[in-house]
């Protein structure tokens, strides 16, 4: 995936590297794993998508975003900083541990031009948002509703822009409330 982003700059720098994937699965049934029922395999899956993808990303992508003075920002979770009761274990450890790597590549990357923030979104109106979300959950977030990914996207553009061009090693909560 480096070679082809590289290919795909042709030599320009890189402005932004936005680490937004993310993998929590669930139990046959759809319920959450828990860490008395998440397999090595699923650990191992989890924290190379959510953790190990991010840091090889960042450190594969280095010049372009140094020459740019480019910014980075990693997608936690509100799982990541208490339990949540449909995002697995894996998950939520994997996100907290994100959390952390942001702050260490915050301080790491910042002699060199490039800010490293986090947004640590909650209920969210994605694809990877459960089904029994708006009826548990959404009474609880003091808003009210889930967020939209236009709102999380304008954090983001924020974060990246001249704007926050004081800002690193910060996690920024998108959640409504919720964290409250």
């Amino acid at each position: 995936m480096i070679a082809q982003i590289k290919e795909r700059l042709a030599g320009a720098p890189l402005q932004g590297l936005i680490n937004n994937a993310g993998n929590s699965p669930k139990t046959p049934n759809g319920a959450r794993l828990t860490s008395l029922a998440t397999s090595v395999d699923t650990w191992m899956s989890v924290f190379h998508l959510n953790l190990v993808a991010p840091i090889l990303l960042a450190q594969g992508l280095f010049d372009e975003l140094k020459a740019a003075s480019g910014s980075i920002v990693n997608v936690t979770s509100i799982a990541g900083a208490r339990v949540h009761p449909f995002a697995g274990t894996a998950y939520a450890t994997s996100k907290a541990a994100l959390a952390c790597l942001t702050r260490e590549m915050a301080h790491d990357y910042a002699s060199h031009g490039i800010r490293v923030n986090a947004i640590a979104p909650g209920e969210i109106k994605t694809d990877i948002l459960s089904p029994d979300t708006e009826a548990h959950l959404v009474p609880k977030i003091p808003l009210r509703r889930v967020g939209t990914p236009e709102e999380v996207a304008k954090v983001i553009f924020f974060l990246c822009s001249d704007a926050a061009s004081y800002v690193t090693g910060a996690e920024v909560p998108i959640n409504g409330g919720q964290h409250l």
